[in-house]
């Protein structure tokens, strides 16, 4: 199944890095798991999976920074604007939980707000 990604070359390649964003915490998450389960790999620590949570959101954000001329114009970059909020918003949520493993996903919690917020303010200018 292809996803479209638009027709816009520079939304294409900013939902490509974001969706390798978002799969890596993913697979990481799921290598600990299997390897520390069924593969006797005692060495995956609760690190291994909470530490690209927890920098997931910071790429996000230097890629929202990058990339906020897509996000201001909705015909140039909708899908994008949409995928990095939804992105944020998910791991928002993980990294509140990682709070408590560390206090340093507080730079993560507060990189995914400034998104969210971000993302509609600019929004907001770009209509005025």
């Amino acid at each position: 199944m292809a996803v479209y990604m638009g027709d816009n070359p520079e939304e294409a390649r900013a939902t490509k890095i974001l969706a390798a964003c978002t799969l890596i915490p993913v697979l990481c998450g799921a290598f600990q798991d299997l390897g520390s389960k069924f593969g006797g790999m005692y060495w995956l620590t609760t690190g291994y999976f909470v530490w690209p949570f927890m920098i997931a959101p910071v790429a996000f954000l230097v890629l929202f920074i990058k990339h906020r001329e897509l996000i201001r114009n909705p015909q140039k970059g909708a899908h994008f604007a949409q995928t990095i909020k939804m992105a944020s918003g998910l791991f928002l949520f993980l990294n509140v939980i990682a709070i408590a493993y560390s206090w340093l996903a507080v730079i993560s919690v507060l990189s995914a707000l400034t998104i969210l917020v971000a993302s509609r303010r600019l929004k907001k200018q770009a209509s005025a």
